[in-house]
């Protein structure tokens, strides 16, 4: 096959024998490939970093799109803060550009070093800071993405105040690369923070009530915390020293405003807790922790050898926002049984939880059922993000299909009808 793709595509780099790999540098390119593939029903598969190739079951595919060579920043207007970025630029690279600008996207996902702008953004991945950042679809204000059919669609603009026609942007957010292959990006900007600091509030006794309290308090009151993280013991004591349950509260403004939210802390901070609070370099330090915590597509898929065998896998739980404590508490107790190692962090206002299960391939298959039954029965969902592939015909990373899946399945067959794109990636084997 390689031959073959050598002999139509001569100035295309390519690698590999059955499934080849081609790495376009112009959207061009990528246009031209695509078109082959739909003419011939070929298979094609889209990596950036590498982070997410671990998200759900793909099928293995004919061909992989290789974007790391796709890379730069294509616009940049300081004055309007918005930048256009291709997709394959790494996430950490586009924001050391905007740091000479003083500038940054709001925005936290996984493995910042490796994850790519367009992996981001197919995945619509965010970390803790969503509360206060909010999450990719609230940042991109225009995608330029390659049909499967070849075709090269520009939706939203290069300006903020854009609101001619529907908003095509949000059915590619998300939607794991499934409908077209993001090529460009452009994102509305934010300038740097004056200060950073981070608050580490301790309960040492474990009462979760005591947590429940305190996180209502602060979220009615004027503070403005950009995360209100909880970390179970098991978490907390691998991230902070502390096998106890753990806030982590962050905040980012002027240095005037930071130091005023401390002190709100300190004041109202609930007794038999301990507190520390990091500021700026210690701060970055523990959420750049806290982002590669959980296993991604570039790691092994196995852990040690022989009886020490280790599987990893990493779930994402979407809650109504304070019953957050209860996955918690599950992930903890899950932990204490010996079932299997839970490491589980969630965010008391965006009810979205992330948890790493580590064990042996039925202790980690017995984990992630038990947690989806939980957040059902409360009333919330459970996908499986980072799924090694011992497991993939024990779990469905995705669980059942929601109401509205004929809707996105006649979305696919509109879009892809060939379904030759990222084949079974997405929820419903899309």
């Amino acid at each position: 096959m390689l031959a073959d793709l050598k002999a139509i595509f001569p100035e295309l780099k390519m690698a590999g024998e059955e499934s080849v790999t081609i790495f376009p540098k112009k959207e061009e390119e990528i246009a031209k490939v695509m078109a082959y593939c739909n003419d011939s029903k070929t298979t094609v598969s889209v990596v950036g970093g590498g982070t997410k190739q671990g998200w759900g079951t793909p099928a293995k595919t004919q061909i992989q799109l290789s974007l790391e060579d796709y890379t730069g920043i294509v616009e940049h207007t300081p004055g309007d803060m918005t930048v256009t970025v291709k997709a394959g630029t790494t996430f950490k690279e586009l924001q050391g550009f905007l740091a000479q600008h003083s500038q940054k996207l709001a925005l936290d996902p996984s493995w910042p070093a490796y994850a790519t702008v367009g992996g981001v953004i197919a995945s619509n991945d965010s970390g803790p800071k969503r509360l206060g950042y909010g999450i990719a679809r609230d940042s991109v204000i225009g995608l330029r993405t390659v049909y499967p059919d070849g075709r090269i669609i520009r939706s939203g603009g290069r300006v903020v105040k854009n609101v001619a026609g529907y908003d095509m942007n949000k059915l590619f957010i998300g939607s794991m690369g499934t409908l077209g292959i993001i090529s460009e990006v452009t994102f509305k900007l934010r300038p740097l923070p004056k200060c950073e600091s981070l608050a580490l509030l301790s309960f040492p006794e474990g009462n979760l009530e005591e947590v429940r309290r305190f996180a209502i308090k602060l979220l009615d009151s004027m503070m403005e915390p950009v995360a209100l993280e909880l970390l179970n013991p098991f978490m907390a004591g691998n991230m902070a020293d502390r096998n106890c349950y753990t806030l982590a509260i962050s905040f980012e403004d002027v240095e005037t405003s930071v130091r005023y939210q401390e002190q709100y802390i300190k004041a109202n901070q609930p007794a038999r807790t301990s507190l520390d609070i990091l500021t700026d370099e210690e701060a970055k330090a523990f959420w750049n922790k806290l982002y590669t915590a959980a296993p991604c597509g570039l790691d092994s898929l196995e852990e040690g050898t022989g009886s020490n065998k280790e599987t990893a896998a990493a779930m994402k739980i979407g809650i109504v926002n304070l019953k957050v404590l209860d996955v918690i508490r599950e992930c903890q107790l899950l932990s204490d049984g010996g079932q299997v190692a839970a490491e589980a962090h969630g965010g008391l206002g965006t009810g979205i939880c992330q948890v790493v299960l580590r064990g042996s391939d039925d202790q980690v298959a017995a984990g992630i059922m038990h947690l989806r039954k939980f957040a059902v029965q409360e009333g919330g969902y459970a996908v499986v993000k980072h799924l090694p592939e011992v497991l993939g015909g024990k779990v469905d990373a995705w669980g059942d299909k929601p109401s509205y899946f004929p809707l996105m399945e006649g979305i696919k067959a509109k879009m892809d009808p060939n379904r030759i794109l990222n084949p079974n990636a997405f929820i419903g084997g899309i």
